[in-house]
This record gives C-alpha cells, structure tokens and sequence, in this order.
C-alpha cells in the first residue's frame, strides 16, 4: 500500500527556511507571493492487511522519527 505523508511547521513557529526561499523567488523577480512554509514529504510504502494498519503504522513512524510533534504538524494519505 502506497502512502504519502506531509510534516509541515506548527502555525506560529518561525520558518527561517520558508523566509530564505521567500526572499528568493523575489529577487528572482517572482512576485506576488506573500508568504512560504517550508516542509517535507515523505512517500512510504507498507505492507498492511487494510487502510487502517496502514495508517496506525504510518502514525507510528511519524510520532517515533518522521516529525517533531512539539514543532511540526503531520497528515497522512494513503494513496
């Protein structure tokens, strides 16, 4: 079973990457863009009985290594 998961920064965390990249795409000349945060994607496949194994093991890998839950935000597709 293929799954995607998505760790973005919690609302309110300073994303000095996201501003790095904001500056950028400015001095690039791209404008109208008002603001950036950064993340990460993760694209996993497992071996489970259902969506809902899935998902629980997928929940587990995310709460023990894929995301820091004190700063960071995670959802999770099964696609």
């Amino acid at each position: 079973m293929k799954a995607r998961i998505i760790v973005t920064l919690k609302t309110g965390v300073l994303d000095p990457q996201g501003k790095a990249i904001e500056a950028a795409l400015r001095s690039l000349g791209i404008e109208g863009v008002d603001g950036v945060r950064q993340g990460k994607v993760f694209d996993i496949e497992v071996s489970a009985a259902d969506g809902a194994a899935a998902e629980a093991t997928l929940r587990a890998a995310c709460e023990k290594l894929l995301a820091n839950t004190v700063v960071e935000n995670y959802a999770i597709e099964i696609l």
